[in-house]
């Protein structure tokens, strides 16, 4: 039986709320209790006046638990401390009051609720009025204007649902979308996602390609990447119309309109709690992706994740297609793939929780990602590297929980330009020769096998100076 004291309506409603689990009672005074009968399997009892917790009406029964609400039911000026004296063991719950002396309570701060409750509706302000925003700007294009919607090369899941939503948006408000992207979509979740949610996307491989799409375009999006020319197709003067985006960035943005929020932990959480205010109807295959993209960027939720996911996960949650997600999840492994696995865990080297592991034939980028996820999850390592040359330039993916550590803005400082750069906890990049002391232009073994050494000594000597090493 729960007891909760009080005759407020948060104590009436807590009340309600209780007997809806078990078996309730609900002691308050009769000319504040605002409850006229009983409901539920919840027993009222209206006091005439103040009285003692001795002088309580006894239940029966020991209560499972015993809330209290409203101090002034009861006559005690300590009523934490008169309460388990009468029953000792039974967890008490309360607003925080002066008693810090008595144990064993649960207490809850009214300010910090309060604060968070004007957080959450400053928060609210906030999506409503970005979402209308951008709504508004793609609305008041000109008629069927043509929109360019970019992902960052080797596009990952956060960006292919962040685009495929911007899409969704683009067309719904009476224009002409395509999704573009460089490099190769190489992961085997990546293609299955593709695929199986039909995802409309155009490689560009020409510059002159690029320029025509530029010139076309009335409007140029970016998703899930804010620097022109960094691990993307754009030229590095290219101002887009508008960038989506979750990562963190030192330098101003040019846009007419940017949603930079480092908040969230995946542009697919931006997105969809930007949705949650505009006129665009969801459905199972939108829903689907972007639920993919924030599972993806947080790990399925076990690296750094807010509020704010949690909360657009929930909302997508209505309707995403279970068995489709699976499909998506679970893809078939390359023989490839299973190639550089082998190779990491034959070249792989470990010194003081740091693991390095070159793969010196890499043929799908996305097989680093899913190293660096496989070695990361070990009991002796909290810092992995893995990497591999591609088209004369090192590709690399990181991971770290190392709390002093912000991976990602430590390799942007060390690789400027765009080169390398992500989140606290996971990073990537694509190093120039350059770079690293070589020149361009020369790609055979012995070269990439050089570069390789060269590019693990300097990520030992960052580690080095950081007192990692």
């Amino acid at each position: 039986m729960f007891l909760v004291i009080g005759h407020s309506p948060i104590a009436v409603n807590l009340a309600r709320w209780c007997s809806e689990r078990r078996p309730t009672r609900l002691i308050g005074l009769a000319s504040s209790l605002e409850a006229a009968e009983d409901f539920g399997d919840c027993e009222i009892l209206p006091l005439p006046q103040p009285l003692s917790v001795p002088e309580l009406p006894n239940p029966g029964q020991k209560p499972t638990a015993a809330i209290l609400v409203d101090v002034d039911v009861l006559e005690e000026d300590k009523p934490l401390s008169a309460l388990r004296e009468r029953w000792p063991d039974t967890p008490l719950l309360s607003k925080q009051t002066g008693e810090v002396d008595v144990e064993t309570v649960d207490k809850i701060d009214t300010q910090d609720i309060i604060t968070a409750a004007f957080k959450e509706k400053v928060r609210s302000w906030e999506r409503h009025a970005g979402a209308t925003v951008l709504e508004s700007y793609i609305r008041h294009l000109p008629e069927n204007s043509k929109v360019a919607i970019f992902c960052h090369d080797n596009p990952d899941p956060d960006a292919l649902s962040s685009a495929l939503a911007m899409h969704e948006l683009v067309a719904f408000l009476g224009h002409k979308p395509t999704i573009y992207h460089g490099g190769l979509i190489e992961h085997q979740q990546n293609q299955a996602m593709v695929r199986l949610l039909e995802i409309p996307l155009r490689r560009i491989l020409l510059d002159w390609e690029l320029e025509d799409v530029l010139n076309e375009a009335e409007c140029i999006i970016t998703v899930d990447f804010h620097q022109p020319g960094a691990n993307n197709v754009l030229p590095k003067d290219c101002v887009p119309h508008i960038i989506i985006d979750h990562h963190a960035s030192d330098k101003a943005v040019s846009a007419d309109v940017a949603f930079l929020r480092p908040e969230y932990s995946a542009t697919s959480s931006l997105i969809a709690n930007l949705l949650m205010s505009m006129s665009l109807e969801m459905t199972p295959r939108l829903a689907t992706a972007l639920s993919f993209g924030l599972r993806t960027d947080t790990l399925s939720f076990t690296r750094a994740f807010n509020q704010v996911d949690l909360r657009a996960l929930m909302w997508l949650n209505t309707w995403v297609d279970d068995e489709l997600l699976q499909s998506i999840q679970a893809p078939l492994r390359t023989p490839e793939t299973l190639e550089s696995f082998r190779q990491a865990l034959t070249t792989m080297t470990q010194h003081n929780g740091l693991v390095l592991a070159p793969i010196h034939n890499l043929v799908h980028r996305d097989d680093l990602a899913q190293v660096a996820d496989f070695l990361f999850a070990t009991s002796t390592t909290d810092l992995v590297f893995v990497f591999g040359v591609q088209r004369q330039k090192v590709l690399l993916s990181a991971r770290s929980r190392r709390e002093n550590l912000h991976i990602g803005l430590m390799l942007s400082k060390e690789f400027p330009n765009g080169q390398a750069g992500g989140h606290r906890g996971m990073a990537g990049g694509q190093i120039q020769f350059a770079t690293l002391g070589f020149e361009e232009g020369n790609a055979d073994d012995d070269i990439s096998e050089s570069v390789l050494r060269a590019f693990a000594l300097r990520i030992e000597s960052m580690f080095a100076e950081e007192g990692g090493l």
